[in-house]
């Protein structure tokens, strides 16, 4: 079964500290929490009796695995009982990356009732499927949803290669980090 901690070292390797670029509709963000999530989790980590910007500029790498990752994340796909890891880092990072989507998508591939919602149906279907395939045809599909994202609103174009080059490093089998300019590959078994 799949684990957490091979994905969170990969996703940590590729987010960033603290950045609140004007063209990412995700606002200030953090070690890849954005604010609005930080304010669903409801963790006041200076203690000054609000949840704002000056509290996600305070989290730690662990917050961002135990407080947001782990059960907004990783538990939404319960990818805790999903068989491949391969497929569990690939779906689990779309979420991360582009929330609901990262379930509806797959559930399409998977002929599935489509409705963001990883039940017993998803994951069995998910299950039974071989795993090297499925995690292509996601894979692909995950392409075609990125650029769609860059058609219907140009001003996520800025962000594409990154998107893309992030994708390009979680394989079948492996995912390349991506810490401070030096790759490292993380390679495990997979069913």
């Amino acid at each position: 079964m799949a684990q957490i901690e091979i994905l969170a070292t990969f996703i940590l390797s590729w987010e960033g500290g603290f950045s609140n670029h004007t063209a990412d509709k995700g606002g200030a963000t953090n070690k890849g929490v954005t604010i609005a999530t930080w304010k669903a989790v409801g963790y006041d980590k200076d203690g000054d009796g609000d949840i704002d910007v000056d509290d996600l500029r305070l989290i730690t790498e662990k917050d961002a695995v135990r407080r947001v990752m782990k059960p907004y994340y990783w538990d939404r796909w319960k990818a805790d009982q999903i068989k491949s890891q391969s497929v569990a880092n690939l779906v689990v990072d779309w979420v991360w990356a582009s929330g609901k989507n990262g379930i509806t998508g797959v559930q399409r591939i998977l002929g599935v009732s489509v409705d963001g919602i990883v039940g017993e149906k998803t994951l069995a279907a998910l299950n039974g499927r071989n795993a090297r395939e499925l995690f292509a045809e996601i894979k692909r599909t995950r392409i075609a949803f990125i650029e769609k994202i860059v058609k219907r609103t140009p001003s996520q174009n800025g962000f594409k290669k990154g998107w893309l080059n992030r994708l390009d490093c979680i394989n079948y089998g492996s995912l390349t980090l991506n810490k401070k300019g030096k790759d490292k590959v993380l390679n495990f078994p997979d069913v």
